[in-house]
């Protein structure tokens, strides 16, 4: 039976499980701490000293790492805690640039916040000399702006703690301490995947990603240019976040309206290109199992996954499924399929990707997504981009009506919208591949085993006489804990899925930023993925190859799965790269 510890907060008395912070048992009792640097699972480092409380003794300590001890007595308002987190704050804002109205974090700034609720205002902060620093516009992906760093280190704790990666961390010392990468590197040489977890991460504006809002509002206003947008299923499950929606309200319908509103032409959804990379995936794995092939088959499906096994893991580049990932498979059926339909010629048409990954503004510029010369998708915007478009255009998303998405490339099922979340792919693809090897109908959609936020599932599906060993991981840092495994001969799979950053695309780099004191007691992998499980469950056809749309595109077009043409056209080739660098 778990121990449990009272402990006093301000009056309140409360039990928490032995090992608890006195930030923690504050929590339980309705008592809010300000915190910069904590970041629950990511960074328990007690750098700011903003979250500091009196337990009696000669100084105050920090709540964040503090351990409760029995019929411990916390003071967490008293003139003197509330003086040291000014004084704290102050000496923070001293070698912070103060750009805040065009700071693309304005009135989401945990910094700013603060600031409001701590009482301190413009100008209330130590003069001196500042650290000032060249923006680091080298990465593909994310832009670093060291002049706005808090020093936090945040976003250390998600590349070197969650993800494994580690390009980023504190150099030098005392004023000079900067955080960047090793060798006075730019983040763009180095080993990065670009998969924007330090951004979500971030309090404040240090870190972003790269704007790519312009070249679409340039592309939208081309009189010459037949613009397509295609968003992802894990859009849809967080982008009424910004709008003031719930957390897993899902919007699919009033995003279809706006973009449409926007000016695109067509509005076509990734989710049809899900179910057709399902289509082809769970036929490749089929052909695996069948004749032979290179096993376990993983997933290909996120780019940050993709760049990170390119680097770190080139062992298991030949397992890796063929397939591109869904908005790059939609982008070169846009650039053939629907140009033929529509009597568009390809080299007029831009598609644009709405995606919750900043992975994938690099991923749309590997040569390897390259058809007929050109590239399968012209410009990638983050869900924060297109709100950020949205508002700009000045149109009440709250009120708009739900609108579908435009036919062809449009209709999808519930095995499509299930990509964003972890443990979504795999279902999907054990949907049709239990009914592509068995030759019997499934009954029950619902691959249960595989869901849920944990870092690592394993499963073991029976398919007809086989057996089925499967496993989900997602975070890079959990994928190298598992294939570590593998390797070591301790583990034995048939397919496993990856996503690139934990919980999945939902949680992507390119979400909305969730601030810290909501991000540490809400799950909010698991509030977003839900939004994407009741849209399963609502729709009327939930197994891809039963989608018309797919069925009406290999009739018309690419004949069967995993073809001459599919694969010409669907799939794609790998790379190793250097293990320290870009």
């Amino acid at each position: 039976m778990e121990q449990m510890i009272p402990v006093t907060i301000d009056g309140v008395q409360v039990e928490v499980p032995a090992g608890s912070t006195v930030l923690e048992a504050a929590h339980k009792a309705g008592v809010k701490i300000p915190t910069l640097c904590y970041l629950k699972d990511i960074n328990q480092t007690a750098n700011c000293r903003l979250c500091v409380v009196d337990c009696g003794g000669r100084t105050l300590q920090a709540a964040c790492v503090l351990p409760v001890t029995p019929n411990m007595v916390v003071k967490t308002n008293t003139p003197a805690i509330r003086e040291s987190r000014r004084v704290n704050l102050q000496l923070i804002l001293s070698n912070h640039e103060k750009k805040c109205l065009t700071c693309v974090r304005s009135q989401n700034c945990e910094l700013q916040k603060l600031c409001k609720d701590l009482g301190v205002e413009d100008g209330e902060y130590y003069a001196g000399e500042n650290n000032k620093y060249e923006i680091d516009m080298s990465s593909p992906s994310i832009v670093r702006d060291n002049n706005k760093c808090v020093l936090c280190r945040r976003c250390v704790g998600a590349c070197a703690n969650v993800q494994k990666v580690g390009v980023i961390g504190p150099v030098h010392r005392g004023f000079k301490t900067a955080i960047e990468s090793p060798w006075d590197m730019l983040l763009g040489q180095m080993a990065c995947i670009n998969c924007g977890q330090c951004i979500t991460a971030c309090p404040v504006g240090a870190l972003s990603e790269k704007d790519g809002t312009q070249d679409v509002w340039k592309a939208l206003g081309d009189p010459s240019k037949h613009v397509v947008v295609q968003p992802a299923p894990a859009v849809r499950a967080a982008l009424g976040e910004e709008f003031g929606f719930p957390m897993g309200t899902s919007v699919t319908g009033k995003m279809a309206a706006a973009l449409r509103r926007m000016g695109f032409d067509k509005v076509f959804d990734t989710d049809f290109a899900a179910d057709l990379t399902i289509m082809e995936e769970a036929n490749e794995l089929v052909d695996r199992v069948t004749n032979k092939g290179v096993l376990p088959m993983i997933t290909s499906c996120s780019p940050g996954w993709i760049k990170f096994c390119e680097h770190y893991y080139p062992e298991f580049i030949p397992n890796l499924s063929s397939c591109k990932s869904p908005h790059e498979m939609a982008g070169a059926m846009i650039k053939t399929y629907y140009a033929q339909k529509a009597g568009v010629a390809p080299e007029d048409i831009v598609v644009v990707s709405v995606m919750p990954c900043t992975a994938k503004k690099f991923e749309a510029k590997r040569y390897q997504l390259i058809t007929n010369g050109l590239a399968d998708v012209d410009a990638v915007i983050t869900t924060r981009e297109l709100a950020r478009m949205i508002k700009e255009a000045g149109i009440d998303f709250v009120n708009l009506p739900d609108e579908d998405f435009d036919s062809l490339m449009g209709e999808s099922t519930g095995a499509g919208v299930i990509f964003g979340a972890t443990g979504g792919v795999m279902e999907a693809a054990l949907r049709t591949a239990y009914e592509v090897i068995s030759g019997k109908t499934l009954e029950d959609v619902n691959f249960t085993a595989v869901r849920g936020v944990e870092g690592i599932k394993e499963a073991t599906v029976k398919i007809g006489d086989l057996d089925v060993n499967v496993a989900v991981c997602s975070s890079t840092g959990k994928a190298a804990e598992l294939l570590d495994a593998v390797k070591r001969g301790e583990k034995n799979y048939t397919f496993i899925e990856v996503m690139g950053c934990p919980g999945g695309c939902v949680n992507g780099g390119g979400q909305p930023v969730v601030p810290a004191d909501v991000r540490n007691w809400t799950d909010i992998r698991a509030e977003r993925a839900k939004a994407l499980y009741n849209e399963d469950a609502a729709k009327p056809i939930r197994k891809s190859h039963e989608n018309p749309e797919i069925k009406q595109i290999y009739d018309e077009f690419l004949g069967k799965p995993n073809s001459h043409k599919a694969h010409e056209l669907l799939h794609t080739t790998y790379e190793q790269r250097d293990v320290y660098m870009n």
